[in-house]
C-alpha cells in the first residue's frame, strides 16, 4: 500500500487507514480477525480513542505482537493535565504497548491554554517528555478551532471531518495543513454513513496527497472493499462529480454528521440516527428501520422537551429539534405508504 509522511510527525503511514470506532460493536474474536486482516493487507495506521469502550483492548489483542510495524493514534477527552495522563496510562495498558505514536485531544469545545500548567495540553507535553507518547494531535468538528489549532504550531496532526460533500470552507483545511506541515487525518469520510458510494468517497479524498482518511470498519466485507479500492484507486470523473452534486442537493446545508456530541438526550431520543432517518431510508436496507423497535424510537421525538441541549452542543449549528421533527414527519409518511 502507498504510504505518505504524516506531516511533521515524520511517521510513514498508509493512505488507507483503519478507524477502529466501529469494532467496539463486534465481539473480540471478530474484531481480532478484521484488525489482523487489515494489517496483513498492508494497512499500518490504526486510529481509536480512550472513549471507544473496548476498541483499544481489541487492537492490543490483535496487533500487540506486531507493534513495531504499526502506527497507533488514540484520543483523550480529558480537560486537565492529570486526567489526560491517567487516560494515557490506561490506553497503554489496553493497547499492550509502552508508547503511543499519537495522542489527540478529543474534540475540545475550546482549545486548551498551553501556558497553563494543569491544562490538557500540558498533560500531553508531559507524556511526551516521559516517552509515553511520541506526537501530539487534536480532533475537532469546529472548522474555526481546527484552523486556529493548526496556526498555533502546537499540534503535529489534525483530525477533522472531510468527505466528498464537505463545505468549501472545510476543504480549505487541506491546504492550510499542507502549508503548516501538519498531518491531516480525515474522519467521517462516508459522512456518518450518508454516503453509500464508498468508491466515490475514496476517490474524492484520494485527490489530496496530504489527507489520510480513517475508514470505519466493523465487517470484513467493508474492509475488503477498501483494500480493493487501495489496490486500484479510482479517480474522480464527470459521473462522480454529478453524483457528488446530487448528494449535496439532497442533503442541503443542515444535515446530521452523526458525531454524537448532541447526546445524551433527556428524552432518550437516538438523535444521531433519528436526525438522518430520511436519508438512511433511501440509502440503506429499509426493513430494519421500519420494524416496531425503530417505530418506538422515532416516536420518542414527540417527547422532546425542547431543552435545546442537543442544539447547543452541535458543532455544526443545527437546529436539532426542528430537524428531528422534520425526520419524524417524513418517517410517518413512509410508514403510511408501507415503505419508501
Amino acid at each position: 500500500m502507498e504510504k505518505i509522511t504524516l506531516g511533521k510527525t515524520g511517521l510513514e503511514v498508509t493512505r488507507t487507514a483503519f478507524g477502529a470506532l466501529p469494532v467496539q460493536r463486534v465481539d473480540f474474536e471478530t474484531a481480532a480477525k478484521i484488525l489482523r486482516r487489515a494489517y496483513e493487507a498492508g494497512i499500518n495506521f490504526f486510529d481509536t480513542a480512550n472513549a471507544y469502550s473496548d476498541s483499544e483492548e481489541k487492537i492490543g489483542l490483535a496487533l500487540s505482537d506486531v507493534r513495531e510495524n504499526i502506527v497507533i493514534a488514540t484520543k483523550s477527552g480529558a480537560g486537565d493535565r492529570d486526567s489526560v495522563l491517567a487516560h494515557i496510562e490506561l490506553s497503554l495498558k489496553r493497547l499492550k504497548t509502552d508508547y503511543i505514536d499519537i495522542v489527540q485531544l478529543h474534540n475540545p469545545k475550546e482549545l486548551p491554554n498551553p501556558d497553563k500548567a494543569d491544562s490538557s495540553y500540558a498533560g500531553l507535553v508531559r507524556a511526551k517528555e516521559q516517552g509515553m507518547i511520541r506526537h501530539i494531535g487534536l480532533t475537532n468538528h469546529s472548522i474555526d478551532n481546527a484552523k486556529t489549532a493548526v496556526a498555533s504550531g502546537l499540534y503535529e496532526t489534525m483530525q477533522f471531518p472531510l468527505s466528498a460533500i464537505s463545505a468549501p470552507k472545510d476543504l480549505e483545511l487541506i491546504e492550510i495543513c499542507a502549508e503548516a506541515n501538519v498531518g491531516l487525518i480525515a474522519m467521517k469520510a462516508l459522512c456518518g454513513g450518508l454516503l453509500a458510494d464508498a468508491r466515490m468517497a475514496f476517490a474524492f479524498l484520494r485527490q489530496y496527497e496530504n489527507v489520510v482518511p480513517i475508514w470505519g470498519v466493523q465487517r470484513m466485507e467493508e474492509l475488503e472493499e477498501f483494500i480493493a479500492l487501495d489496490a486500484n484507486p479510482p479517480v474522480v470523473d464527470d459521473d462522480m462529480l454529478e453524483k457528488i452534486e446530487k448528494y449535496r442537493n439532497e442533503l442541503g446545508k443542515s444535515f446530521c454528521r452523526a458525531c454524537g456530541y448532541c447526546l445524551p438526550c433527556p428524552a432518550d431520543i437516538p438523535i444521531p440516527m433519528a436526525a438522518r432517518m430520511k436519508f438512511l431510508l433511501r440509502r440503506a436496507p429499509t426493513a430494519g428501520f421500519l420494524e416496531p423497535d425503530w417505530q418506538e424510537k422515532m416516536k420518542r421525538i414527540n417527547n422532546c422537551i425542547h431543552c435545546n441541549a442537543c442544539a447547543s452542543r452541535c458543532p455544526y449549528g443545527i437546529d436539532t429539534p426542528a430537524l428531528l421533527a422534520e425526520m419524524l414527519e417524513d418517517y410517518e409518511e413512509v410508514l403510511a405508504r408501507g415503505g419508501v
